[in-house]
Order: structure tokens, then sequence, then C-alpha cells
């Protein structure tokens, strides 16, 4: 049998190459007419897109500053004298108003000593001639010396010892009697005339006792009003640090109280702006997890900090229902002018990539990326305080529109 010759082996590939992929165009059928073209074609043709133009507007003109929330007032409460503590009657985050009682102390001391000096005052009243269970009303300055008894007795002592005096002065001209009865007699008056300025000195000490056994009596009741703990201002307890049978010195905390309605807010301002921060300013504070709540400045420092160089301001935040908590992480933004002049542009026009905002704009046809500084947002409108100026046009809704893309306006 006849073999077949390379040449034709060789020659045979190309040829079945061939037949395969005419086959294989046939199958497939034929190209679409232009199909290449026409995609390019589209890619090239203009995007209309609707323009805006940036508008001057007004917005309030802020600073932003963080800072942290506290208690308008904080107090160690303690009692004003010693004692061992006989209840407790707050704990941890009770509510309590002013004046209400927070504990008390064993009294049984200070009661005692509440009925000595009443007894002392009553003593005092006797001496000076009034009734023992007369008012506290500082009654001792109406009472005249010469109505006591001390000084009635030397008026009348005195008066009898000038009477004796005249009568041997007048023996003595008439040389009835010698002038050793004369000096007897004047010795006599001089001394009645002293005892008399002495019942007068007495008086007045009883008077000035009268008033010290009064001062002694409102300050062993105002002791035993002290063995009571009162709030000194309407607040809830932070901390309990006392227990029935503790004894506690003069001042030793034994109730500590926050007062959470309004709250604090204590801010650093730059520097730059501390000209324009005064009290009575609006602040928005930002608060994680409770929204925006509306204060107010309340305080602000009369320097800078040397350190850093910051103005030292209090704000007042409005905390009624005590969702606020003090030591709370807080944003705070500032109105510093009321109706500022502001570039503004429709949210939807901005394009945010990699943190940095841009705007589109249209030059010789195609898109054009225009960075920006944004400003603060006023509803469906932002304020752009860098890269664009009131009537630029600008898309108002760019989506996936890139710089260098063919567009065309919408009439």
């Amino acid at each position: 049998m006849k073999t077949r010759s390379p040449l034709f082996r060789s020659s045979a590939l190309p040829l079945l190459a061939v037949f395969l992929l005419g086959g294989a165009i046939a199958c497939d059928g034929a190209p679409k007419k232009g199909a290449r073209g026409e995609s390019a074609q589209d890619a090239r043709a203009p995007r209309r897109v609707e323009m805006v133009k940036a508008e001057a507007g007004h917005l309030p003109r802020s600073i932003e500053v963080t800072g942290a929330l506290a208690a308008d007032e904080r107090a160690e409460v303690g009692f004003r004298v010693a004692g061992r503590i006989a209840r407790i009657v707050v704990d941890l985050g009770t509510p309590v108003a002013q004046g209400r009682t927070l504990a008390t102390l064993a009294a049984d001391d200070y009661e005692s000593r509440v009925r000595q000096s009443e007894a002392a005052l009553a003593q005092a009243r006797v001496r000076l001639g009034l009734a023992p269970e007369g008012g506290d009303g500082g009654d001792e300055g109406s009472v005249d010396p010469e109505s006591t008894a001390p000084v009635r007795q030397a008026r009348a002592q005195l008066a009898e010892a000038r009477a004796t005096r005249d009568r041997v002065r007048n023996l003595f001209e008439q040389s009835l009697v010698p002038r050793s009865e004369l000096d007897r007699a004047e010795a006599a008056f001089g001394v009645a005339d002293a005892n008399t300025q002495a019942a007068f000195e007495e008086a007045r000490g009883r008077q000035a006792l009268l008033s010290q056994r009064r001062a002694e009596l409102e300050i062993a009741r105002r002791q035993l009003s002290d063995a009571t703990l009162v709030a000194p201002f309407s607040g809830v307890v932070a901390e309990r640090r006392g227990a029935i049978g503790d004894y506690v010195s003069a001042g030793d905390p034994v109730v500590v109280l926050v007062r959470i309605h309004p709250l604090r807010l204590r801010l650093a301002v730059p520097e730059s702006e501390a000209a324009s921060i005064h009290a009575g300013q609006p602040v928005d504070v930002d608060v994680l997890g409770h929204g925006t709540v509306r204060g107010r400045i309340a305080r602000v420092s009369p320097a800078l900090g040397e350190l850093n160089h910051t103005l030292e301001v209090e704000a007042e935040v409005p905390n009624p229902q005590g969702t606020l908590k003090p030591g709370a992480f807080a944003r705070a933004r500032i109105e510093i002018q009321a109706d500022a002049p502001a570039v503004l542009v429709p949210t939807t026009a901005i394009v945010t990539f990699a943190g940095i905002d841009k705007v589109l704009g249209i030059e010789d046809g195609k898109a054009k990326e225009i960075r920006v500084r944004l400003g603060r947002k006023s509803g469906e409108r932002v304020e752009v305080v860098e890269g664009l100026a009131a009537g630029d046009a600008i898309v108002a809704a760019p989506g996936n529109l890139s710089e260098g893309q063919p567009v065309e306006a919408e009439r």
C-alpha cells in the first residue's frame, strides 16, 4: 500500500484550519454591522445633565468645639456637728428636693444642751427682773437699769446718805457737832454714791449675761438642728459614704449630691475665635445616643489659658429628664453670627471620594471637577466655604459622572 508523502501532510493542515475557521464563522453568523463602531460612538455621545447655580444665601455662622458635661453643682454633704449616725434615708441614685432630710445623728446630747441653755436663760431673766418664761426676742434691751432692785436699793441708800450729810453739815456749821461727825457723814455719802454706780454696772452686766444665755440657747438649738442632714439643693445622690452606726466628725462627707439640671458644658475655644464669644450665645450640643440639645453660653473666662492659649467657656445645657449624664463627651456648635452670608448648593450636587468633596461643572463640553470645602448643612442645601462663588453653574446630580466625560446641559 502506498503511503502519503510528508509534503501532502504539511500542506493539508493549513487547509484544515481555514476550513474550520470558515465553518465557525458560518455557524456564528455574520458579524453585526458596525457593532464596535456604534459602541464607540455611544461612548462619545454627550450626556445630558441638569444644571443649577450656586446661590447666595444666609446661614448662622458657628464654630465647632468639643468638651465634657459636668454637674452644675456637686457637694460632699456632711454634718456640721460630730456624732453617731442614727439613720440614712437616701441611697445611690435617689432624687432629692432642696431641704429634704438625708440622714440624722443620735441627738440625745444636743437635746440635753438645749434644756440646759433654756434653764440658764430663765435664771438670767429672773435676775434682771423679767419673767422666766418670756420670749427670746431680745427684751433685755428694754429693761431700764433704774427699775432693777439693786439700783433702787442703792438709790435709796444714796438719798439717805445725802440727807445725813446735809444735816450733819448744818449742825457742824452751828458748832453743834465735831468735825469727825461731818467726815463720817461725807464718807458714808461717798460709799452710797459708789454703791449706786456699782448697782448700775451690775444691772448692765445682767443684761449682757441675758444676751449671752440667749446666744448659748441659739447655738444649742442650732447644733440640735445640725444633727439632721438636709439637701442644700435639689439633685440626685451620686454617692453614699456613711453607714448607720458610724461616728463622724464635723464636716465628714456622708452623701455626695449632684445637680444635673441644668448641666455645665466646659469648652475650650481657640484663640482665633475668642473675640466672637460672649454670654448668651446659643449652643447646639451633640451627645452620643441623645441627639442634639440646645443650650446657651453662661460663663466666659476673662483670660486665655497660658499653656494652650484657649478661652475657657461654660454653657448651660437643659436636662429636665436627667437623661444626660455628667462626664459624657459632647460636640458643640457655638452660633457666633445669626445671619452670615453663605454660598449654598444642593446636597445632591456634592460628590465625596476618599474624603475629598467636589462638584462638577462644564468646560468645553466636558465635565470638570471642582474641589470645594463645605460648611454647615441647612435642610437640602449645604454651604460651600471655598471653591465656588454665587452664580457658578454646577451639575445638579452628577451620580457617576466623571471628569472629562462629554456632557450637555439640559435646556
